[in-house]
């Protein structure tokens, strides 16, 4: 047996290291500033997340849904979302609970497949205006839809002209909240409706706030309509407010249903001595005949809508313009993926409650 002595830091494996300076303690690891953005679309209004994607520069991810023939729907990403900032649109069009489900199936879909956060993008919030019990023995239907989509896995909500504002403390996850304000004052300005021959009307006390900042924006007094409801969709304007004879009303809401309350309000501005009566509204629902029947109401000048839910081209009167909201929505998603503010983009004033 050899007495060499052989030295340990000759053997394979235990080689010197080389020379590296202290650690230090810190508050973070740096792993790098790659980051994904995907958007996907629900079946509700795939036109707007392909307008959303343009403005983006991103195409719209591939997601198989589909509905089987017992009625169960069915929901898979087919590419990877592992890590990535997940953005799906849904908006809460007809059929709304249809595409309520659909969107909770992606939202735990995208949970389970390890997507680093998940933001609903909802233009329009199913439920908004069962914010609260108006009669005992009903639900709370807006909260509920707020559990649904939390306990699904979304992270963050981003929305557009919430029928009442209490509806973002439903929810334990942030909540983003637009306005088109600023889309319908440059719609009217372009046609040249601004200064004092002008009116800004709330069609009912809750939207005074609303009615008064759009009034500011063309330059414009305000005018309130006060109104009763006898029972569901139906309005009996009792009162208003504000001088419009004369003038050329401007009328804004957040949404259109049936047209009744719509028509009412006009109706009840034309015996006050308005000249012209224009109308806009955010969310153009127009359920069942509405499009028909506004498009024949002599009390209506005009309408602007957005296109928060789609709206049948073949049906749509001419009287009725839709102003886009996908870049202001590209915007605010980006700002959410890019950790800024959000409230910049509409100069702090997105609460109009």
């Amino acid at each position: 047996m050899s007495s060499e002595t052989i030295e340990l830091t000759e053997l394979p494996g235990l080689e010197s290291p080389e020379p590296r300076s202290e650690l230090q303690p810190g508050h973070f690891i740096e792993r790098g500033t790659q980051r994904r953005l995907m958007l996907f679309a629900g079946r509700s209004h795939p036109e707007l997340a392909h307008k959303i994607g343009e403005h983006l520069g991103v195409d719209c991810g591939e997601v198989t849904l589909k509905t089987f023939a017992n009625g169960e729907g069915y929901c898979r990403f087919e590419e990877s979302i592992r890590g990535a900032d997940v953005f799906l649109l849904q908006t809460g069009s007809v059929p709304v609970d249809t595409h309520l489900m659909e969107l909770c199936f992606m939202a735990q879909a995208a949970k389970l497949g390890s997507a680093k956060r998940i933001t609903a993008v909802m233009p329009l919030y199913p439920y908004a205006r069962q914010d609260r019990k108006a009669r005992p023995r009903e639900p709370i239907s807006a909260r509920l839809v707020a559990d649904f989509l939390q306990t699904a896995g979304v992270d963050r909500l981003l929305t557009m002209d919430l029928h009442a504002g209490q509806i973002q403390g439903f929810f334990n996850i942030p909540v983003d909240h637009m306005i088109a304000l600023p889309l319908f004052a440059n719609h009217f300005r372009t046609q040249g409706f601004v200064g004092g021959d002008v009116v800004s009307v709330s069609p009912d006390p809750g939207r005074a706030r609303m009615a008064v900042h759009f009034g500011k924006m063309l330059d414009a007094p305000f005018a309130i309509i006060h109104k009763t409801r006898p029972e569901h969709d139906t309005a009996e304007v009792t009162e208003v407010t504000g001088r419009v004879r004369g003038k050329i009303a401007i009328m804004g809401d957040d949404r259109i249903d049936t047209g009744g309350t719509l028509i009412a309000g006009a109706r009840a501005l034309r015996e006050h001595g308005a000249e012209a009566v224009y109308v806009f509204a955010t969310h153009g629902i127009f359920a069942g005949d509405a499009l028909e029947k506004l498009g024949e109401a002599p009390e209506v000048d005009a309408i602007a809508v957005t296109d928060t839910v789609p709206i049948d081209p073949l049906r749509k009167p001419d009287k009725i313009t839709v102003v886009s909201v996908s870049s202001l929505l590209a915007d605010t998603i980006w700002n959410v993926f890019s950790d800024e503010s959000v409230s910049a983009i509409f100069a702090g004033e997105n609460q109009l409650f």
